[in-house]
């Protein structure tokens, strides 16, 4: 399938409370939120015309922006009617949904009392996976970043803002660069946090562990995931990880909006289970059938 240019499609965008014509959603190139990163945005998924767990999306945006300093100039609700209605004029079913609010053009520099807030909403459905197709039946191939999650008191860990992606930027090249499908990040302890831009879980018999959020954003889909395997009787437990206890693990996977349940085949030179007999592949089937029930 080929994708087109995000900046050349047909489509409509929710801007700033009206819905325009995709290519004309522009701003200034004096920016403050391009600039300086000054911008929280969320990342959400809709199956059969409906965003799975939409109202937390637009809580944890609205959370986001508390913690960097932005107000947001619309409701929760304004927001959430906004998404639906969006997707209803697209005419999408299955489609990615991505709200944004950022420092504007009126003010240039670090200082942001008189900056404007600007909000937008665009949708789109040729993100089928983060991950292509192929690579997902098969298993990811994740090598350890040389950067590390900061510590949070020197980001803002529990907001999905902009100016921290840069490191999960860097991270996702030098994979790619080096022939894998993704990073393995680190956190500033040198404990295992998660991928580029997912969570990630271990699986050992009847137990899953996970690295505990303390440092990186506990993702809607890591807390769905959670509540689901527990259900089915595993026990999952959150704990600080080494690097060198990966190789004690059976299965690997990550979990998030984009990536939703996706295997791993390999960190480094660990390798892992894969494939339609494993717990993991109950876990993506189960998620599949769960976000569209």
């Amino acid at each position: 399938m080929t994708v087109k240019p995000f900046d050349n499609r047909d489509g409509i965008i929710w801007m700033n409370g009206e819905f325009i014509d995709w290519n004309d959603a522009k701003c200034h190139i004096i920016t403050q939120g391009m600039h300086y990163a000054s911008a929280v945005f969320e990342g959400e998924r809709a199956y059969n015309g409906k965003i799975f767990k939409s109202e937390e999306h637009t809580k944890r945006l609205f959370k986001s922006a508390e913690i960097v300093g932005i107000k947001i100039p619309y409701s929760e609700d304004e927001i959430n009617k906004a998404k639906d209605e969006l997707i209803s004029k697209m005419a999408l079913t299955d489609c990615y949904v991505r709200p944004i609010a950022w420092r504007g053009s009126q003010q240039m520099g670090l200082s942001t009392s008189n900056a404007d807030i600007n909000v937008a909403i665009a949708v789109w459905n040729d993100w089928a996976s983060y991950f292509k197709i192929e690579d997902r039946k098969a298993g990811l191939k994740l090598i350890t970043s040389p950067w590390k999650k900061p510590s949070p008191d020197t980001a803002p860990c529990e907001a999905k803002a902009s100016g921290p992606y840069v490191i999960c930027t860097m991270s996702k090249e030098f994979a790619e660069n080096k022939g894998y499908n993704d990073a393995l990040m680190l956190d500033y302890r040198g404990y295992v946090a998660e991928g580029t831009g997912a969570n990630i879980f271990f699986v050992k018999d009847k137990e899953i562990h996970t690295p505990i959020p303390d440092c990186f954003l506990n993702g809607i889909t890591r807390q769905t995931v959670i509540e689901m395997v527990s259900m089915n009787g595993f026990k999952v437990i959150e704990k600080y990880i080494k690097p060198e206890e990966v190789s004690n693990y059976d299965e690997a996977f990550l979990t998030g909006t984009a990536a939703e349940v996706t295997p791993i085949q390999s960190i480094d030179e660990n390798q892992f289970q894969t494939g339609e007999d494993t717990q993991t592949f109950k876990f993506m089937k189960e998620f599949h059938d769960l976000v569209r029930s």
